[in-house]
């Protein structure tokens, strides 16, 4: 958070200079309290989640329960994704105020064992406090993306400007490719070691990694086929694979470690439990 507001504030300074630099502090400032109260209120909404009742999903309410209860957590707040696609993640900023939000596809699609792996390793998100660092990135990223988007309209439709006052124009190209691309690597860099750790950690939670070995080979086989359609790069970091497979460009830019590497150690570690 720290980097990425002197990064705000140096785009500020290049932008308009002392005036803009104050300007960009004092939206830095509003923007990480927001971002700290409510980055799950906000990565929901742009995940378009709907509140899940018991009524819906009883199944997944009961496996929600005895993970929680064995991890010595809070049951989260449980979330639809109106989607095929099959998927899944968690958000919140502890424990006691977290959320998983999970497709109609990958209810459909995983049997019960499964879904103890896929939701074991959401809750493991929670209990590793994963959640709060990417749920502030899915929120600045989409954020920085927005800001860039703005300077780059501005750059173009907004005539002569007082270099003096607004800084100089090749600031603005500058600020308008580098915001995004900020927002990207800090998403490569923090997504796939957490990914490793919440697969094993959610292993032990259900007392068999080969739950969650089946349910990602599942979940990626349906996700070739069908990527869901609306999440944003902001937010893929977030999910449990990457939901941008087969969406041109963006999927180049992975978030997440291989199904076949994650597999594989996920069956190493089956073979060596105790009998």
């Amino acid at each position: 958070m720290t980097l990425l507001t002197l990064f705000v504030l140096f785009c500020g300074f290049a932008l308009g200079r002392e005036r803009g630099m104050g300007i960009a502090f004092i939206l830095a400032c509003v923007t990480n309290l927001g971002v700290w109260w409510f980055s799950d209120k906000m990565v929901l909404t742009m995940s378009r989640a709907q509140r899940l009742t018991k009524d819906e999903a009883p199944e997944v309410f009961e496996i929600v329960r005895t993970l929680s209860a064995k991890a010595g957590i809070p049951d989260p707040r449980l979330y639809m994704l109106p989607s095929a696609s099959a998927n899944t993640f968690a958000t919140g900023r502890n424990p006691k105020h977290a959320a998983i939000a999970i497709t109609h596809g990958i209810v459909g699609l995983l049997n019960k064992e499964e879904l103890s792996g896929v939701l074991g390793h959401e809750l493991s998100h929670i209990l590793n406090r994963d959640i709060l660092l990417s749920s502030i990135v899915a929120t600045l990223a989409g954020a920085l993306g927005r800001v860039a988007s703005m300077f780059r309209w501005s750059f173009f439709w907004g005539g002569e400007r007082d270099e003096r006052d607004n800084g100089h124009p090749l600031a603005w190209v500058l600020a308008a490719i580098l915001m995004p691309l900020v927002a990207m690597f800090i998403q490569l860099a923090i997504s796939r070691s957490r990914e490793y750790r919440a697969d094993l950690c959610g292993a032990q939670l259900c007392e068999e990694p080969l739950y969650l070995a089946s349910a990602l080979r599942k979940i990626d086989s349906v996700s070739k086929r069908l990527p869901l359609r609306d999440a944003e790069p902001a937010t893929a970091h977030l999910f449990i694979a990457n939901p941008l497979l087969g969406k041109g460009w963006a999927a180049l830019f992975r978030t997440h470690p291989s199904p076949e590497d994650r597999v594989a150690r996920l069956e190493a570690m089956s073979m060596s439990r105790p009998s």
